[in-house]
């Protein structure tokens, strides 16, 4: 390098201008970068980097505020019709009888409005009761769980009244439900509540004046994440055993606990990983897609059915006939 130093006056002493010339050119060149600038800025401010601390080369741009927009939720028909659904142990199934099902259940659905509710939703449930003052019962309370399929699919609500705790197991297709109502829609972070019968009761009294929370048209369903306390053993269930994520289980010893564990316990953490057994309770493309279509079927009925009726109703207003003059001075 230095004998390269040394030699630089003489190059320059016998040719002058043509070195004179190349430094000239060398400098004239205008070189462009082939990667895109948001990768050399990334490099440039890596650890990395000659300026990783150093002020940035281009000016930041200013965040660009974005006007709310209202648009239609992503609908999973999977949980919005869990009944439609076939029951998952293949030897209970049978196509004949469950096409049937879904023709009835969609004539039911015709009668009355059956709205989209999950597990940790607040219902109100209004019955037809012979017994009742008025003829009728309603009851307000806590959706913990759903069972089964088809027409024998049912959900029970909980509700704490008098310090009483009370469930109320309604099939969905009873033909004695005379309207649903959801107070509050929203998920939990269980598909099964049944532990809030061991928690504290206020975290299941529901009052039956409880005012409708509605959400904005677009809003996806919110997901409630509390965690509920358990109270101390013992319990209906044992709920240490298996995998919930909204409790708090109370303090015990940690050798008790995982000794407790290990001996007999509900959750497989590998149960996730066996093939066969999400391949035994998964459902054939063919059957959900046949399913998916019958449910568009009947909702494309339903809204064509309302939109027939609010015609009718704007036509009956503007068709109405004035009194005859004649008639009323008669009178």
């Amino acid at each position: 390098m230095f004998k390269l130093y040394e030699n630089i006056p003489l190059l320059l002493a016998r040719q002058p201008n043509t070195l004179k010339q190349t430094v000239q050119s060398i400098i004239g060149r205008t070189y462009t970068n082939t990667l895109p600038d948001r990768i050399l800025e990334k490099a440039r401010r890596s650890r990395l980097g000659a300026a990783a601390k150093g002020p940035s080369v281009y000016p930041e741009e200013k965040p660009k505020i974005e006007q709310a927009e209202y648009t239609e939720a992503d609908r999973d028909y999977k949980y919005i019709y869990p009944d439609f659904l076939p029951n998952p142990v293949y030897y209970f199934r049978d196509k004949i009888r469950e096409r049937l099902e879904r023709i009835d259940m969609m004539n039911r659905r015709k009668q009355i409005s059956i709205p989209e509710f999950y597990v940790g939703s607040i219902l109100a449930v209004t019955v037809s009761d012979p017994y009742a003052s008025g003829k009728t019962n309603r009851f307000v309370g806590i959706c913990i769980r759903r069972d089964d399929y088809g027409l024998r699919h049912s959900f029970t609500l909980r509700n704490v009244i008098d310090g009483l705790g009370v469930e109320i197991m309604y099939d969905l297709y009873n033909p004695t439900i005379r309207s649903i109502e959801v107070l509050k829609l929203e998920k939990r972070l269980d598909d099964n509540l049944t532990y809030l019968q061991d928690c504290p009761p206020e975290y299941s009294t529901i009052p039956f004046d409880f005012q409708p929370v509605k959400l904005l048209p677009g809003m996806k369903v919110p997901v409630n994440t509390i965690k509920v306390p358990l109270k101390n053993k013992p319990w209906r269930h044992a709920w240490d055993r298996k995998a919930v994520r909204g409790v708090i289980l109370p303090e015990v010893r940690r050798f008790e606990h995982e000794q407790y564990m290990n001996s007999s316990s509900d959750f497989k953490s590998f149960e996730k990983w066996d093939l066969m057994k999400s391949y035994r309770e998964s459902i054939h493309d063919d059957d959900h897609r046949e399913i998916i279509e019958d449910i568009k079927k009947f909702e494309s009925e339903i809204t064509d059915k309302q939109e027939v009726v609010t015609a009718a109703k704007k036509l009956v207003r503007t068709r109405r006939i004035p009194k005859e003059e004649g008639s009323s001075n008669e009178k």
